[in-house]
């Protein structure tokens, strides 16, 4: 097969230690589905989306991603369960057995940049194994034009082998399979796994220490709209939350849907060109402008097809209950082009409370804003997981602890000056449970949710009476356009006042106990953010 290809005037792999392959530079899309679909990768869906199979891993491995620990890094990463060091030596033989392992191969290259925001643009390599992962890379990432891609020299190198396997004895990672980052030779390596969202969340994880580090902006795993005043609004959330739901607004354009820059001033910007939905139980009636998303052009990942069709069966889990699907940006209609947008003034963090006990819609101050996005907290519901017989506390510092290298104070401080200087409002949107936990209360109406985040973007909270929660210090609107009064305040939806104040108080324990470990980072502004237990419960 002959496909057009688009060189830089350097098209060499032998810089990277990869000699002797046979690379394919930057195919189209339409190039890659087809050699996917011809080598038995992929199939190809009744929407026009191919369909692949991404092996033994279906989601990220975070005990198994590391990050160099050298010159660089050493004293500004926060080392811990999360942020794995690794040495420089080891970095090194392992790079050398990964390039030799793909040398002799055809090969897959795309070049491709992060970060929409021209001054803070991240230049990236992405080496492939596999045609389906370029592919990812080009729906994931910014695209070059083809006079860019003439003479493009990137910043970044990644290189991805699902194929290559470790030897955790020899190349002292935990198993066989790695991500690793590298900030004094600005790569990337990922082997033994052929999940696509290790490529993007390992430069995601980069991003996440250049940016705030050597930059001075604020990274963020949020997605980001804005309306036709030029406002702009951030949502952050756990998975479950409702952050893709809620942040795709008709009457207002997408700038993205994941990941986000806020610069000194204040500009926000996406730094990905695309976006990464789950697809499991998606439905035309949920999520129209995903589901109309997969097209061609579009990767879907570890699906299942309906019986004796190319349908997708969105219901299923058989593979995985992480389902996938990639699509350019400019799969969805409503959308910022290009993906950047000034004027921040609304930000909500959205949490599922399975206690029912955090209110619907809550205004927080600098301090609390920070003590919440260093907690980022939700809950799993009870009965998802085998042996669950009761909500289960999430938290996840910064909305995405797993990708966050510095320690969460930075960002939360960060956020907090932002919050100073450009006079942002922060909201705790509860999207879970009113009038009793789960078992007992019902999950808040989606209408109620929007209508509230509707009236915050608005303004029409700004002038109305609010009340402070007793045990959280959360100030509570107590009244709301399109929105029953009774439901604002959550202690008031509930048949038992008793039971409510002592749920209340667990789980203000809860989330006093996980901030333990951030306290002594913490200012005295964030510390006061903190809930506090009431003793006479």
């Amino acid at each position: 097969m002959t496909f057009t290809q688009i060189k830089p005037s350097d098209a060499s792999l032998d810089k990277y230690g990869i000699k002797d392959a046979h690379a394919n530079w930057n195919l189209a899309p339409a190039a890659l589905e087809e050699i996917a679909i011809e080598k038995g990768m992929a199939e190809r869906s009744a929407s026009g989306a191919i369909a692949i199979d991404t092996g033994e891993f279906t989601g990220r491995s975070p005990k198994d991603r590391f990050i160099v620990k050298d010159d660089i890094t050493k004293d500004a990463v926060w080392w811990s369960d999360i942020n794995i060091p690794f040495e420089p030596k080891h970095f090194d033989n392992l790079n050398q057995k990964i390039t030799d392992y793909l040398s002799g191969k055809e090969l897959y290259v795309r070049d491709v940049y992060a970060c929409a925001d021209e001054r803070y643009r991240l230049k990236i390599r992405v080496i492939t194994e596999l045609p389906w992962s370029n592919m990812f890379a080009y729906n994931m990432f910014l695209r070059p034009s083809e006079e860019e891609l003439k003479d493009f020299e990137p910043d970044w190198v990644v290189i991805n082998a699902p194929g290559f396997t470790a030897d955790p004895a020899v190349d002292h990672t935990r198993q066989h399979n790695f991500a690793i980052l590298s900030f004094t030779k600005q790569m990337a390596i990922v082997g033994g796994t052929g999940y696509t969202g290790e490529i993007k969340k390992g430069i995601f994880s980069a991003l996440n220490f250049i940016l705030p580090h050597q930059k001075n902006v604020l990274s963020m795993h949020c997605s980001a709209n804005v309306g036709e005043e030029g406002d702009t609004a951030l949502f952050f959330g756990l998975s479950g939350t409702g952050k893709t739901t809620l942040s795709a607004d008709p009457n207002r354009k997408l700038i993205g849907d994941d990941e986000h820059g806020w610069t000194q001033d204040n500009v926000i910007f996406n730094f990905e060109g695309g976006c990464y939905a789950k697809a499991i139980d998606l439905s035309e009636d949920k999520e129209p402008d995903i589901f109309h998303a997969i097209k061609q052009g579009a990767l879907l990942e570890n699906i299942e097809f309906k019986e004796g069709t190319k349908e997708v069966d969105y219901h299923s889990s058989a593979k995985t209950e992480n389902t996938r699907v990639s699509y350019p940006i400019h799969h969805i209609n409503n959308i910022q082009l290009p993906s950047k947008a000034e004027n921040p003034k609304n930000v909500f963090f959205l949490t599922c409370d399975a206690y029912g006990v955090l209110p619907p819609i809550s205004k927080l101050t600098p301090g609390q804003a920070a003590f919440h996005f260093i907690s980022g907290y939700t809950a799993k519901v009870a009965g998802t997981e085998a042996g669950i017989t009761e909500p289960v506390v999430a938290f996840s510092a910064c909305f995405g602890a797993p990708f966050m290298p510095l320690h969460p104070t930075v960002y939360a401080d960060m956020l907090s000056q932002k919050m100073h200087d450009s006079h942002v409002n922060v909201w705790l949107v509860n999207t879970g449970w009113s009038g009793g936990a789960y078992g007992t209360g019902k999950r808040m109406k989606l209408k109620l949710t929007r209508a509230m985040i509707t009236a915050a973007l608005n303004g029409d909270l700004n002038d109305v009476e609010y009340q402070e929660h007793e045990v959280f210090g959360l100030n509570m609107p107590t009244t709301c356009p399109n929105v029953p009064d009774e439901v604002l305040s959550p202690r008031n939806t509930w048949a038992d006042k008793v039971a409510y104040d002592k749920a209340a108080n667990e789980l203000a324990v809860k989330f006093n106990s996980n901030f333990k470990k951030f306290a002594s980072n913490a200012s005295e502004e964030i510390l006061a953010g903190a809930p506090k237990v009431s003793q006479k419960v």
